[in-house]
């Protein structure tokens, strides 16, 4: 973390219907996110620690990971279901980056503030269903394995299974595991966050 005075120039963003286009990609993930604290008057950058969107190592692993996504986010497993799971594991997880794509996303998608603010305390909040509630469970224990002795629980298992089939069991698990591996990538990367733009990786 340092302290600039000045903001580097960035490239001018993509408009209209085209997909971002991975230079412009790449250079978003080394650019250096400003937040200004009133304070202090300074303006303080967080920069990611390698520019791994950029690399074409980690442009094959994504490819995969990004394919595993794709069947889970084409499953029968309810698309609020699986936003509600993508943003509880990324706090838990601490990645402000996830965090705050699939806010973003599903406010875009018709979620209201009201449940979104609610989800770190779901457990208390009257806003969601016993299915939503079900799967949240299941992401925290399955994302919190390492605090849980044998990691999701019978009970926990056994109410999602009340509220979603085989396939949309199966999605779960495979959504819990995806979002854990973004997480992990943009947690040890130190990924910026606060500048997503809901569309902009296509």
């Amino acid at each position: 973390m340092r302290i600039f005075e000045e903001r580097p120039e960035l490239p001018p963003k993509p408009t209209g219907e085209t997909q971002v286009t991975p230079n412009y990609l790449s250079h978003i993930a080394r650019s250096p996110v400003y937040r200004v604290y009133p304070q202090h008057g300074k303006e303080i950058t967080v920069e990611s620690r390698i520019n791994y969107f950029g690399h074409p190592l980690a442009g094959k692993v994504l490819k995969h990971i990004n394919s595993a996504n794709k069947v889970v986010s084409d499953s029968t497993l309810p698309a609020v279901v699986q936003e509600l799971v993508k943003i509880r594991a990324s706090q838990i997880n601490g990645c402000g980056f996830c965090t705050d794509m699939h806010t973003k996303d599903a406010t875009l998608a018709g979620e209201t503030p009201q449940r979104l603010n609610l989800i770190a305390a779901w457990r208390e909040a009257k806003v969601f269903t016993e299915a939503e509630r079900a799967a949240l469970e299941v992401a925290e224990q399955g994302t919190r394995i390492a605090d849980a002795a044998g990691g999701v629980t019978d009970e926990a298992w056994a109410n999602a299974a009340k509220h979603f089939d085989e396939e949309q069991l199966v999605a779960l698990v495979s959504l819990i595991a995806v979002i854990n591996a973004y997480n992990r990538i943009n947690v040890i990367n130190q990924q910026p966050a606060g500048d997503y733009q809901p569309g902009q990786f296509g």
